[in-house]
């Protein structure tokens, strides 16, 4: 149970600490004090979207801290509210706020005033109906997600396919030859720059030839360089007969002319090597232009064309597969139709027995708030099967025999509304949670009627913590606890209520005559009415 609660600088509660209590907590007070906002600081311990309009005038941030009893284990929870961000804690550590809604999800159950609205949506009456669903009805669920998750995949692979056999094999018979016109090609990593050198020295090997020889005969012809160098050695080598201070020039002449004569060897040697074959160029141009079509249709370096070519292969491979699934696909598809239709009917069955007992429980609970024959129907009607079910579940209602039963938005009052929210969420177990709270749900009622809900309203908080934003004085007087929120200018005060302060508490709620005798032996009277009814 919620064992305490502080908040500060949530909306116009400059800061508030409350100590609720076991049992039914009425919460109350005039039009305009923030009552709500007691339930709003739950809602973001519960870790629910942190709205920063709640942010008070009192400080640039709004914060909630919670302390819970969860069986024998205390837990203390947190969040802070900013201009554009939020921070949740929990025991003192912070943590994502949906860590938050993890630990306390199944703990508080909020009931909202405008919970009619979500009866007329068929997602929300459909979760009403699947939390009574019993192990068998369960099961059924569980069959019937497998069943369509088996036909989503399914259906899946059939869009894989494309749904046209023409079109896959249009598209196997390309990547096909994609990947076998690269393959053919029989392309090397980076061949591209070696071609391109190989291309230049093929396409002017004349040119090349030529001036090579030209080079080398100025070096080893009769008359030329290696001449003339030879004879200046021969007339050094005199001199240095001579003078042998020369014979170092000597030395490097004739290492000179060894230069060379190798030079011109290699000279000769590298025009001997080139080729000047007419057909080498014209396989090297035919290399270059296979080079330059697959690059142009595959990629702008050769590593690209042979990456695409891989995956033109691996794509190859995969059509395959499916132009082999293509011919068996359909009658899958047909067969886990058939399986999820009638996982889908089992699954109807069971929530129309749940829907039944949900009806059946909730128009006991609505015949003690002052109904005298209402009708109530859960109606479950077959649909093509989809993610939830292959069903339509509605709520509908008739407040008197002989009313043609309808949506609850279309044919229930706004005192109607009220009570249905609190008979329905009854009895589909809202009871499960520990700490249940109720936000103004009792617009329109009054007189008998509000004693009887606050009556049922103390019964379900026999075993739980019931928190209850109420403005009936008739509701209020059922509380085991009381409290009032006050305001004063721009801010608001809360505080509990007990012995006179409560009774002139619910004398203002029963007409704004708290401070008269008989406005307080009203409130004495209800009070003591309460009592004798909860005894009872």
């Amino acid at each position: 149970m919620l064992e305490e609660l502080y908040v500060e600088n949530l909306g116009i509660i400059r800061s508030a600490r409350i100590e609720p209590g076991p049992g039914l907590v009425a919460v109350t007070g005039e039009t305009g004090t923030g009552k709500t906002l007691l339930l709003g600081a739950l809602r973001l311990l519960r870790g629910d979207t942190a709205r920063a309009d709640r942010i008070g005038p009192h400080g640039d941030e709004a914060r909630a801290e919670g302390r819970f009893t969860i069986g024998a284990t205390e837990t203390v929870v947190a969040r802070r509210v900013a201009e554009g961000k939020s921070r949740a804690y929990l025991d003192g550590a912070m943590v994502p706020a949906k860590a938050l809604s993890e630990r306390l999800d199944s703990l508080v159950e909020i009931v909202a005033q405008h919970e009619h609205v979500a009866l007329g949506r068929e997602t929300s009456v459909r979760r009403l109906v699947d939390g009574l669903l019993d192990a068998s009805g369960r099961e059924a669920a569980d069959h019937y997600q497998q069943a369509w998750e088996r036909l989503v995949t399914l259906r899946a692979d059939r869009e894989a396919l494309g749904g046209d056999p023409r079109g896959l094999a249009r598209d196997l018979d390309l990547v096909r030859h994609q990947a076998a016109e690269i393959a053919a090609a029989r392309l090397h990593p980076g061949e591209e720059e070696p071609l391109k050198a190989s291309l230049l020295r093929l396409r002017h090997a004349g040119e090349l030839i030529e001036s090579l020889a030209a080079v080398a005969g100025g070096l080893d012809d009769e008359g030329g360089a290696g001449d003339t160098l030879r004879t200046a050695l021969g007339h050094l080598e005199a001199a240095g007969r001579i003078d042998p201070g020369l014979q170092d020039l000597v030395t490097r002449l004739r290492t000179a002319i060894t230069d060379i004569d190798e030079l011109a060897r290699d000279l000769r040697g590298s025009v001997d090597s080139i080729d000047h074959d007419p057909g080498a160029l014209a396989a090297a141009e035919e290399r270059a232009a296979v080079l330059a079509g697959l690059r142009r249709k595959y990629g702008a370096t050769v590593d690209e064309v042979i990456a695409f070519g891989a995956e033109a292969a691996d794509r190859a491979v995969h059509l395959e597969r499916l132009a082999t699934r293509a011919e068996t696909i359909a009658a899958e598809i047909a067969t886990a139709e058939l399986a999820a239709a009638a996982a889908g009917e089992a699954l109807a069955a069971s929530r129309r027995s749940a829907g039944k007992q949900l009806a059946e429980v909730a128009r006991g609970y609505l015949l003690e708030l002052g109904f005298r024959d209402p009708t109530l129907e859960i109606e479950v009607e077959a649909a093509p099967p989809g993610p939830h079910g292959a069903d339509r579940v509605r709520l509908l209602f008739a407040s008197a025999a002989g009313l043609v039963p309808g949506p609850v938005a279309r044919v229930a009052s706004g005192g109607e509304l009220s009570r249905l929210v609190l008979a329905i969420r009854v009895a589909a177990g809202v009871a499960d949670a520990e700490v249940v709270a109720f936000d103004e749900i009792d617009a329109g009622v009054g007189g008998s009627t509000a004693l009887a809900m606050g009556e049922l309203l103390a019964r379900l908080a026999t075993d739980r913590q019931v928190l209850v934003v109420t403005h009936l004085p008739q509701v209020a007087a059922f509380a085991d606890t009381q409290i009032v929120v006050e305001r004063t200018g721009r801010e608001a005060g809360v505080r509990p209520v007990t012995g006179d302060d409560r009774i002139a508490e619910i004398a203002r709620m029963l007409g704004g005559i708290g401070e008269s005798d008989s406005g307080r032996e009203h409130a004495a009277e209800l009070l003591a009415l309460a009592a004798s009814r909860r005894r009872g």
